[in-house]
């Protein structure tokens, strides 16, 4: 096939950043919009000069004409799609997080190994450049054995509302939406250890606070002061079994002086500061060295880190390869953060397979 064709199920904002970027790639053809509303789907075919436009995701499944989509709708249709997706013979990009639950998740992966077809999740910070520098530093043991990590992205007011608001459309709050981050680029960083033991809490004690003034804030299209069935804050602990603690927290709300954002690794040799901007930590001559590397930028960059989210899909797609962001390690991520609601709910300390310890 000269381009692939590509069907964006869902349409709301952050569709924007997949469409610019597939329209910044050589090899992809924006060819259908689906969205339940179909105004909202209209307006973003005509931007992007989609071809077709449904309001039915089975549709644009059926069309023979689409060769991939992306998901990017509600949590709680994530895995529902995405299979339906893989067995209609299409590849998929999945917004995070995959799904709702382990079980998902696993006949995601399962959808994935009956058809062959790729699967790729939205870890978009993997894609990163301040990630992957640190990444090369990382691998090349240039900061040793990485034992502790920590990151945080907490919002001091920052509950979109509406279904992000819903835990039975979002799963959960800014946990799954903001955390999933954190935790999974923290992983990544660490050489996916397998895990051990997570101990988490969730609270609710703030709610949307919708009632402040004179301060704004990102809110969904279907922001609704009266739903809240979500977290305000999340804390984790995870250990892993070589040893490795991973600790991370994540806000929609919080008594603070400001939002901040943190990623932090650390090793026996050296340190690194992921966010809010690259910095190396090392120590040399009896002395501590604090390294800024000179790149373009040392933050996140939505938009380059999605156009190289974006090519990686569509040369996954071209040539067969696997996701750097899988289906497996999906699945992984899936089961830690459920670990982390489980572990608040029962009070408790949630322990992986022994086997696996052994």
């Amino acid at each position: 096939m000269s381009k692939i064709n590509i069907g964006m199920i869902g349409a709301g904002s952050i569709s924007e950043f997949h469409l610019n970027a597939y329209k910044g790639n050589p090899h992809a053809n924006i060819y259908a919009v689906c969205d339940l509303n179909r105004e909202r789907a209209e307006g973003r075919a005509k931007t992007y000069g989609a071809e077709k436009v449904y309001t039915d995701y089975r549709e644009p499944l059926a069309d023979p004409d689409v060769h991939a989509v992306s998901v990017c709708t509600w949590n709680n249709t994530h895995a529902e799609i995405s299979i339906a997706a893989l067995e209609a013979g299409k590849h998929v990009l999945v917004e995070k997080p995959p799904c709702k639950t382990v079980e998902e998740a696993l006949q995601m992966e399962d959808a994935v190994r009956r058809t062959g077809n790729v699967l790729q999740i939205g870890f978009v910070r993997r894609f990163a450049t301040n990630t992957e520098v640190a990444k090369t530093f990382i691998d090349n043991g240039d900061l040793g054995e990485i034992y502790y990590a920590k990151a945080s992205c907490l919002r001091r007011l920052g509950n979109p509302g509406g279904w992000f608001a819903d835990i039975e459309r979002s799963g959960g709050g800014p946990l799954i939406d903001l955390g999933v981050h954190m935790i999974d680029l923290c992983w990544y960083l660490m050489g996916k250890p397998k895990v051990k033991t997570v101990k988490g809490s969730a609270y609710r004690k703030l709610g949307n606070r919708a009632n402040i003034k004179h301060l704004t804030y990102y809110r969904a299209a279907d922001f609704d002061p009266n739903l809240n069935t979500v977290e305000d804050l999340a804390t984790a602990m995870i250990t892993f079994v070589n040893g490795a603690t991973l600790v991370a927290d994540a806000s929609f709300t919080l008594h603070a002086k400001k939002s901040e954002i943190s990623v932090r690794l650390y090793g026996d040799k050296g340190g690194v500061e992921v966010e809010p901007e690259l910095l190396f930590v090392g120590e040399k001559y009896d002395t501590i060295l604090n390294v800024i590397p000179e790149i373009d930028r040392r933050s996140f960059d939505f938009e380059k880190a999605f156009q190289r989210e974006i090519d990686h899909f569509i040369e996954c797609v071209r040539t067969g390869k696997k996701p750097i962001s899988s289906v497996e390690d999906g699945v992984e991520i899936m089961k830690m953060l459920c670990a982390v609601y489980e572990s608040s709910e029962k009070g408790t300390e949630i322990v992986f397979d022994r086997s696996i310890l052994t």
